[in-house]
């Protein structure tokens, strides 16, 4: 039997451990509480990726890998450039 993962133990002198889980979450919820700002800054980009995922879909197709690349890399570098100016 092995022994727990070491990033679940605490500091040996009493502090809290650096992946403790209320870090994490805290950290997380910060990054999500800025989303909707976000997407409103890349609203015609995330619309454009939205029309393509809708249009693959349509009349019961497959949306495939890949199938809106193109959309996708403009929201992703859209939110990138929004995110780092916001910083």
């Amino acid at each position: 039997m092995s022994a727990a993962p070491t990033w679940r133990r605490p500091a040996r002198d009493g502090t809290a451990a650096a992946m403790s889980g209320r870090g994490v979450w805290l950290r997380a919820r910060a990054r999500l509480r800025r989303f909707p700002a976000l997407l409103g800054d890349c609203g015609e980009q995330a619309a454009a990726y939205g029309r393509c995922v809708a249009a693959a879909s349509a009349g019961g197709g497959e949306v495939r890998r890949d199938g809106c690349l193109r959309e996708f890399r403009a929201l992703r570098d859209c939110f990138a450039r929004a995110a780092a100016a916001r910083t």
